[in-house]
């Protein structure tokens, strides 16, 4: 039985990277005693996989991976007996029962949402000037980069990796990702100071095997067009949610795959 896991990765642990967070599913799925299934052969592996690897330094609230048990306990469970074993910054949030021929996480995710904030350090008058530009950033005809692999760099037009760029506060951000931040929820939480603040920048980008684009060259582009030098430590990189398209085209969670286990 297949089930897709969502969990959330705070300010805690944004620089422990991708492969140290799949081995503490791995031990934490053991302490949590899930029936989690194993691989056949001489080097049996748990049947896990993880969506969309999260760039180091980045926060999130839309992480997935999906595992294969012999049996399962309730969603509820799920999640109670995972947050028994996280450490601080690390929050299992749903869990959901897939169908047997669900393609796994990493096959079909196809977008993915960002909020950025621009630190205190970086100048008013450059911050002012930096949010009035990001309306214009689509207007242009080719928004290009410097795109760097491990093997060479080039200039790359990403336009076409960019379906949508706006000033929104985390409040509003969280409306446009479908999933509303609680009324009775405190005006701060571990990714923002202040959740009302119109100040802060959204992106929904392409993500996923086909072409993947990371939320700093966005960053980069507009920094080049009011003319300052870019630097990764003036802004903090938040996710929101993680996409696939469904059988409409249309951009939903991965857990719309799923259903709650009762």
């Amino acid at each position: 039985m297949k089930v897709r896991i969502k969990y959330t990765k705070s300010e805690l642990l944004k620089f422990i990277g991708h492969l140290d967070v799949m081995r503490y599913f791995q031990k934490a799925v053991k302490r949590a005693g899930l029936d989690i299934a194993y691989s056949q052969g001489f080097s049996p592996h748990q049947l896990m996989s993880f969506a969309a690897p999260l760039a180091l330094g980045v926060t999130s609230e839309g992480e997935y991976f999906d595992a294969e048990f012999h049996s399962v306990v309730s969603s509820e469970e799920f999640v109670r007996r995972f947050n028994e074993q996280m450490a601080a910054g690390m929050e299992v949030k749903a869990a959901r029962l897939l169908p047997d021929d669900a393609k796994n996480s990493m096959s079909i995710v196809a977008a993915s949402d960002y909020l950025i904030t621009i630190r205190d350090e970086v100048p008013a008058d450059v911050k002012e000037k930096f949010l009035a530009y990001v309306p214009h950033l689509l207007e242009l005809d080719k928004i290009e980069v410097l795109k760097k692999t491990k093997k060479n760099e080039k200039i790359e037009d990403i336009k076409s990796g960019i379906y949508k760029v706006s000033v929104e506060s985390y409040v509003s951000a969280r409306a446009l990702a479908g999933d509303p931040v609680d009324g009775t929820s405190p005006t701060e939480n571990q990714y923002v100071d202040d959740i009302n603040a119109t100040d802060k920048l959204y992106m929904l980008l392409a993500t996923g095997s086909e072409y993947n684009l990371k939320p700093e060259l966005i960053v980069q582009a507009i920094c080049k067009e009011i003319g300052y030098e870019y630097n990764r430590f003036d802004y903090r990189i938040h996710r929101l949610e993680t996409y696939m398209r469904n059988e409409q085209e249309q951009l939903v969670s991965l857990l719309e795959t799923g259903t709650v286990i009762e």
